[in-house]
Formats: structure tokens, C-alpha cells, sequence
């Protein structure tokens, strides 16, 4: 675990530091009550049911706090493949304070993307309907009162070769939400693999095309809005530029 520094309280940005080694995870902020992690992809958030034993972003802290008599909740989590910022607490008051706000859909949750092909619009928000059917998410409708309801914002950032470059803004928070989403109106994240088996041919990044860039919250006891940025990754920015027309 690498530290970039210790932070303060209040309103603060902060940004990506370089981890030395492979699993080695950078901290973005920390302070007494709450922890920013840089998660690297193929690194899962926490441990898989399968394969316990093998590293996660939650056991790795877990085990750097544990030597400082400090413990490590889950507030949230990132898919595996999925890189970018994912947060944690060190008290359960603090974690029962954060989750809430998850719940609530409060926290500003924002994303790059590079998916396939271009959008008719520029920017505009997307709604779907979700029927989580084992670890997969399946289009459903509003009648379905199994359904979740899913919604997120998105712009174009850059237009690319046969690709686009997009911000994206969760408003809810469901698993896979951005993939499926953007799966549903034909432009699925390139690298994504689970809901595009055909995406395994892509060559040019390993993984899928998304970063957890940047997060907004009320922090858990000085109430004031907390701001934690990452810069996307070195293979992320790589297929951008492979694609650049």
C-alpha cells in the first residue's frame, strides 16, 4: 500500500499517485474516518466467494491498517475490472454514515468510457430497467416490480475511430450499470467481455475501457463535500490515443 499523503478534513481534491509494483494500491486520501484507494483493474474490490484467499483491495488494507490497530468497512464497491476510486471507512459509524448515502444515491459518482462506435447525441441520459439474474444484469421494464430502476448521465468527450470517448455520471448505482446501459443502445464498453463475448478479440486493451474517476461525498463527521479524483490509468490512455483519429 503506498500513501500519496495523509489529507485534512473538509472540501479537498486530490490526485493519482504512481503505485512501484503490480499489486501495490496507491491511496488517494485518507484521514481518521475514511480511505480513498486507487484500485487497479483485474483487482477485485473484495474477496471473490470462489477464490477467498486471493488478494482484493479491501484485504490488502485491511492487512497495511491492521499494523496501525486501524480496521477497513466496504462503503461501496468497483468491478473487478474496473479501475479507479473506491472508498472505504475505519469505523462502522463512519461506514453506516457513507453507505447511506450510497443507498440515497447521493455521492457524485463519475466515469470515463471508451465504447464502440458514435452516439446520436452528445450528451443526454440514459434509463433502463434491471433484473439482476445471478451475476448478470438483464434488460427489464418499469412494470417488472422485480426491476431496478437505472440512470445515468453521459457527454461525449472525444470522438474517436470508430469509438467515442465518454463522461459518464451514475444517478443510481447498480452493478454494471454503465456496461449494460450503453450495451442496451448498441454501444457497448469496449473490453467487455460479460455482456460481449465478442469483445475478447479486442487486442488493444485487456480489460474493460472504464475508470472510476472521480467522487463526491459528504464526508461522514465534518458534513462538508469531500471531492477524490483519479487520472485514468496508463492502458486506458493508451487506447485512447491507438484510436484517435
Amino acid at each position: 500500500m503506498r500513501e500519496q499523503r495523509k489529507g485534512g478534513r473538509g472540501p479537498e481534491r486530490r490526485g493519482r499517485p504512481k503505485p512501484h509494483r503490480e499489486r501495490e494500491v496507491a491511496v488517494l486520501y485518507e484521514d481518521d474516518a475514511v480511505i480513498a484507494l486507487d484500485k487497479p483493474a483485474g483487482l477485485p474490490a473484495v474477496p471473490v466467494a470462489k477464490n477467498s484467499n486471493a488478494p482484493s483491495a479491501w484485504s490488502l488494507l485491511k492487512a497495511e491498517l491492521r499494523e496501525r490497530r486501524q480496521r477497513a468497512f466496504v462503503v461501496h464497491r468497483i468491478d473487478r475490472f474496473t479501475s479507479g476510486i473506491l472508498l472505504f471507512a475505519k469505523t462502522e459509524r463512519d461506514r453506516d454514515v457513507l453507505v447511506q448515502q450510497f443507498l440515497e444515491h447521493k455521492p457524485k459518482r463519475e466515469y470515463l468510457a471508451v465504447i464502440r462506435g458514435h452516439l446520436e447525441r452528445d450528451r443526454a441520459t440514459l434509463v433502463h430497467y434491471f433484473r439482476k439474474e445471478g451475476l448478470v444484469q438483464q434488460l427489464s421494464h418499469s412494470r417488472d416490480r422485480k426491476a431496478a430502476r437505472a440512470e445515468l448521465r453521459y457527454r461525449v468527450e472525444q470522438k474517436l475511430r470508430a469509438a467515442s470517448l465518454v463522461h459518464v455520471e451514475l444517478i443510481t448505482g447498480l452493478q454494471n450499470q454503465i456496461r449494460v446501459q450503453f450495451s442496451a443502445i448498441g454501444h457497448p464498453v469496449i473490453g467487455d467481455r460479460k455482456y460481449h463475448p465478442s469483445e475478447a478479440e479486442e487486442k488493444r486493451i485487456d480489460r474493460v475501457a472504464l475508470h472510476a474517476e472521480s467522487l463526491e461525498f459528504v464526508h461522514p463527521r465534518t458534513g462538508k463535500k469531500l471531492t477524490i479524483e483519479s487520472e485514468a490509468p496508463q492502458d486506458f490512455r493508451r487506447l485512447v490515443r491507438t484510436l484517435t483519429v
